[in-house]
């Protein structure tokens, strides 16, 4: 039971990472900690795709005299691309904040709701 706890450490971390990403991007009214939130989460879910890559036992993907088992270097190459598209939406994320403070003078969520319902 312990192995199983302590062997896969890597994945225990993954679920506390998205957990805390989770709860800033559910729980709190700041925008800008919502996209922190969601860099967090994102982050955990590279670590997840990457951990599954690693063979016990595997070596790179190179063929040489004498290794049988290979890790597996797809999981890489996409999340390669993920971080991309993360960098991507955190800036047209951050630039719509800028928007929303520009017209309304705050980015907590709370506050633009009430705005909008006096207006309409």
């Amino acid at each position: 039971m312990i192995e199983l706890i302590l062997g896969k450490y890597n994945y225990w971390i993954c679920i506390a990472l998205m957990m805390v990403g989770f709860y800033a991007m559910i729980a709190k009214e700041n925008l800008i900690k919502k996209v922190i939130g969601m860099n967090i989460f994102q982050t955990a879910v590279f670590l997840f795709y990457v951990s599954g890559a690693k063979v016990n036992g595997g070596t790179a993907p190179i063929l040489m005299e004498g290794a049988a088992l290979y890790d597996n270097p797809l999981p890489h190459t996409l999340m390669l691309t993920g971080i991309v598209v993360g960098v991507s939406t955190t800036a047209v994320a951050l630039a719509l904040i800028i928007r929303i403070y520009k017209a309304f003078g705050t980015i907590e969520e709370d506050e633009i709701l009430k705005m909008r319902e006096n207006d309409g």
